[in-house]
């Protein structure tokens, strides 16, 4: 990202409500939040086998001093597989996500907009008497996206269909941030790279069978990333093409 860039104001803020998938997760009362968010940024692990670290990646959103939390850099962190199952090495279709880890917020008082206190009326059972009791529930906010939902390790263990749509579209959200948002922030901002997501359109399932053959020739590396295929774990719609590098480890 250029220095210029980081300059204009409210360009994060504007990238997120210019695409309809981060859109969606930007509520009104995240938009002053917002404002402080000066880049994002990407950083690639590779993995290494000697030290157990896996492969992956961190989506790091810089923030300006502000007056809601004190953190200057919010992550989210990815964890890849490039291998293989061994009982079914077959499926393989190429990397996947496997899980995800999000940080904490230090939120200043009264500043937690992803919390939101409600009023509740409670009545006595036995003389009648009514008061009223307040209470905090979870607020709708582009910040959850820091606490994701935590898969288990055990391979055995079952995620509900709930958990499971939720880490299917944070999975997506993970990818696109990731492969086209961070890399082509300034179309993004001034809307060009809207305007060339809509000019694709989805090809005739009926091509010939050349043009199939052709495409089977094509390199390995335009294998799309996909998500852990155990029906415990979602997989992605994303269609974004994962970078040969993520496979590599030390």
């Amino acid at each position: 990202m250029s220095a210029d860039a980081k300059r204009i104001p409210e360009f994060w803020l504007t990238i997120f409500k210019n695409v309809d998938l981060l859109s969606e997760m930007v509520q009104e009362h995240d938009e002053p939040v917002l404002r402080h968010l000066q880049d994002v940024t990407v950083t690639f692990h590779k993995g290494n086998n000697a030290t157990g670290e896996q492969m992956g990646f961190t989506v790091n959103f810089h923030f300006a001093p502000n007056e809601y939390f004190t953190n200057s850099v919010l992550t989210k962190h990815y964890t890849m597989k490039c291998e293989p199952d061994e009982a079914d090495p077959f499926s393989f279709e190429g990397p996947e996500i496997i899980k995800c880890q999000g940080c904490s917020i230090d939120w200043n008082k009264g500043k937690n907009v992803t919390v939101k206190t409600v009023k509740k009326k409670q009545k006595h059972k036995s003389h009648g008497a009514v008061r009223t009791i307040t209470k905090q529930v979870q607020n709708d906010s582009f910040f959850n996206f820091f606490s994701p939902p935590q898969v288990p390790d055990n391979d055995d263990a079952e995620v509900d269909e709930e958990t499971q749509a939720t880490l299917a579209a944070d999975f997506e959200i993970g990818h696109f941030i990731r492969e086209r948002v961070v890399p082509r922030g300034v179309l993004y901002f001034t809307g060009e790279a809207l305007d060339d997501d809509d000019d694709y359109e989805d090809g005739d399932e009926s091509e010939s069978d050349s043009e199939d053959e052709d495409e089977d020739d094509e390199s390995d590396a335009d294998v799309p990333p996909r998500h852990n295929p155990r029906s415990k774990h979602p997989k992605s719609s994303a269609n974004n093409v994962a970078k040969p590098e993520d496979c590599k480890q030390q």
